[in-house]
């Protein structure tokens, strides 16, 4: 990737004379050359200052409260070229609050806009959100934003300066044909992976017509495909298929990734970690040593965040069906699958740890089984630390005389790293309305009825944590799965027994175990039938944890490695009389 500079950067600092000050203290007008866009831009204009050289200052802001540098944002609307934004001591800022509250000292300063574009939904509503440009909505690097470069200075709140900065540099489009191994886990800097199709893996593109309908302009689904060995070989040959879900990645998801040669030299880490179990797949696949199978891994960033959480949504649109009703169909036509529900079953975590155990209860008849890792929260009695429909506050516990921070990231030993308050306030900086592309927004884009000016409608105040009951009454109805198999379980059990299968650490770093064993205390009680599922708890094991088999060692395996096999033996076992059990057994 080469970066694209329209200009030299141009940052001007001037004293302001109390004649003409507009304000008291420390100001910054922001603007963008003519050279950068001709016409007014809409957006989220962000002012970065880190006291770091290490990186530039935009991979710097962090939901970690204690290490993340400083982030002020105000929304622009219509921005001409030239036409100065101010930010000033009024500006929403994160960690600090206000700009006149930063400590005097020197710093490293930069300027962003992460452009907006308009859309005009079906529902009758205009909207203004940031598009995914194929970077998985990072505001960092998405292509077309624009920047000014670094420049170290001394800021002093109370000088009355003004300080002017150019967005002259544009965010370069992602070049789809670099390979960069050494980058691979690079995600947040929208670093190249490979995307090049080979004999196995096969890049979809496909546009949705339900998605269309909804957003009012072309809109796309995309996957990634994984086919069995000597698939060209046997034409008559029909697979079962297993779906992936997850963040949205470029190629296979990374800790599943599909590498045909060993690691080149020179990686260390989790670089090194990737590649010898990408290669590992690679041999285990190839050598017959796992069932032939068709593998898809979703991509599906809406302009809320990199996934759509792969529901329907009344602010992000018919997710759900068109993945299960355009996308997966399409994609099992084309590679031969099944196309049956009782040969088809889903797995993912964290993100698509939830949308797995969802695609299972919202399609219970076209998945024959769902292995959860770590799943985002599935009761809403225990979202992250705050209880949406008995408490008051999503950010403090109240007391008599004082309150309790909700604690919402922490050590799997228990150590807090950042509460609520703090994480939710570092999403509001990035962006209002819930556009921020983060955790909590998109639950609210995804949970949250639409409100009358087109955005979803706030669970709860995003700069005091006040609840909304009413929304939340909402969230119970149509997306709390625990409270729906409770509620539908006479229907839905029939067709959930013997299918859920979780795995999740007893120290989620975003206590995410906690509605797991909500949900668990009531599977148990299940009756007529009985769930028949299972649940592994590991001791002390914070996110992402996937069972007993997880290692993090080389000679480790993949998730898809460890499930496969009782994702197979499960399907033929509940295969109908007569199903295609041996033409995929070559």
């Amino acid at each position: 990737m080469s970066a694209k500079s329209l200009l030299c950067c141009t940052i001007l600092i001037v004293a302001v004379s109390p004649l003409h000050a507009q304000s008291s203290g420390l100001r910054f007008e922001i603007s963008f050359p003519k050279e950068a866009s001709a016409t007014p831009l809409d957006g989220h204009l962000l002012l970065l200052i880190s006291t770091s050289d290490k990186e530039e200052p935009r991979f710097q802001i962090a939901e970690d409260f204690t290490n993340s540098q400083q982030a002020f944002g105000i929304d622009v609307d219509a921005l001409a070229p030239g036409a100065p934004a101010v930010v000033d001591a009024t500006a929403f800022g994160y960690p600090t609050r206000s700009l006149a509250n930063l400590p005097a000292g020197d710093y490293y300063v930069q300027g962003l806009l992460n452009i907006y574009e308009t859309f005009h939904l079906a529902t009758g509503h205009t909207v203004k959100l940031p598009p995914d440009k194929g970077e998985g909505q990072h505001w960092q690097t998405k292509p077309g934003n624009l920047y000014s470069k670094p420049v170290k200075m001394h800021l002093d709140p109370q000088s009355g300066k003004v300080i002017r900065i150019s967005l002259n540099t544009t965010v370069p489009q992602i070049d789809q044909e670099v390979e960069d191994v050494d980058s691979l886990l690079d995600w947040g800097r929208g670093a190249p992976q490979p995307i090049r199709d080979n004999k196995w893996v096969k890049h979809i593109r496909l546009q949705s017509d339900l998605l269309t309908k909804f957003w009012g302009r072309p809109t796309y689904l995309g996957a990634v495909v994984l086919l069995p060995d000597n698939f060209d070989e046997h034409p008559d040959a029909h697979f079962p298929l297993i779906v992936e879900q997850d963040h949205f990645h470029r190629d296979l998801f990374l800790p599943n990734s599909f590498r045909t040669e060993p690691p080149p030299p020179g990686l260390k880490g989790d670089a090194l970690r990737t590649a010898v179990y990408g290669y590992k797949f690679y041999q285990d696949w190839t050598a017959g040593r796992l069932p032939r199978v068709v593998v898809m891994t979703i991509q599906h960033p809406t302009p809320y965040f990199d996934d759509s959480y792969a529901v329907n949504s009344e602010s992000q649109g018919p997710y759900g069906d068109a993945i299960n009703k355009e996308l997966i169909p399409y994609i099992e036509k084309k590679f031969r699958a099944i196309g049956e529900g009782w040969a088809r079953t889903v797995y993912g975590g964290s993100t698509g740890g939830w949308e797995a155990l969802a695609s299972q209860v919202f399609y219970p008849d076209s998945y024959n089984g769902a292995w959860v890792s770590c799943p985002d929260v599935v009761d809403f009695r225990a979202y992250v630390t705050t209880n949406l429909y008995q408490d008051k506050n999503a950010y403090f516990i109240e007391g008599h005389f004082g309150r309790v921070p909700r604690p919402e990231k922490r050590e799997a030993d228990g150590l807090v790293l950042a509460t609520m308050e703090q994480a939710n306030h570092y999403e509001l900086v990035l962006g209002t309305h819930g556009r921020s592309g983060e955790q909590f927004d998109i639950w609210q884009a995804t949970f949250s009825p639409i409100g009358a000016d087109g955005y979803p409608k706030p669970i709860y105040n995003k700069l005091t944590g006040e609840i909304d009951q009413e929304v939340a009454k909402y969230w119970k109805e149509h997306y709390d799965l625990s409270a729906i198999m409770q509620r539908d379980w006479k229907i839905l059990g029939p067709k959930l027994a013997g299918k859920l299968h979780f795995f999740v650490g007893e120290s989620d770093t975003w206590y995410l175990d906690r509605g797991v064993h909500l949900l668990r205390d009531y599977l148990e009680t299940t009756t007529d039938p009985y769930y028949h599922g299972t649940f592994d708890f590991g001791v002390r094991q914070p996110h992402c944890y996937s069972g007993a088999g997880d290692s993090s060692g080389p000679a480790g395996s993949t998730e898809l490695q460890r499930f496969l096999p009782a994702m197979v033996e499960h399907m033929e076992r509940t295969a109908p009389k007569g199903a295609d059990l041996s033409s995929w057994k070559y």
